[in-house]
């Protein structure tokens, strides 16, 4: 069977991709592990830990920055290469926003007008009850 270059660079992210993360998966077992399964000082964190956990940190900042590193390589030839996409694969133009609508004509602006205060006397209290004459107001002083 004869491959593409398309198939072979599939299978190559594939085998790097999958090794990359069986060796991350197998950092954090291991450090699991460690935490875990292993006896641990009362205070601070025994000397042989506190190195495998530096050795751990540097191992998966190189795994991950050269992983990062070919998965970026790798997807710059992807994009060169589709220039002309297959049949029945959208397209640039498929998926970019349509051009927005025309600015609708501004609404008219109204003028404020500040409200009025009546000025006219207020209407006369009703005068007791029952016909009969209301008391005088008590003197209510300003506090």
């Amino acid at each position: 069977m004869k491959w593409t270059s398309d198939q072979i660079d599939s299978v190559i992210k594939l085998i790097i991709g999958s090794t990359f993360c069986l060796v991350i998966l197998m950092m954090s077992g291991l450090a699991t592990y460690s935490i875990v399964f292993v006896t641990q000082p009362m205070t601070g964190i025994a000397p042989a830990d506190k190195a495998l956990f530096a050795l751990l940190s540097d191992i998966s900042k190189y795994c991950l920055g050269a992983l990062a590193t070919l998965l970026a390589i790798k997807g710059k030839d992807g994009v060169a290469k589709l220039v002309d996409p297959p049949p029945g694969v959208s397209k640039a133009s498929d998926w970019t926003d349509p051009q927005p609508p025309a600015p609708k004509a501004p609404a008219p602006v109204h003028q404020r007008v500040e409200p009025m205060l009546e000025t006219s006397p207020p209407p006369p209290v009703a005068a007791g009850f029952n016909g009969k004459a209301a008391p005088p107001a008590a003197p209510q002083p300003e506090l």
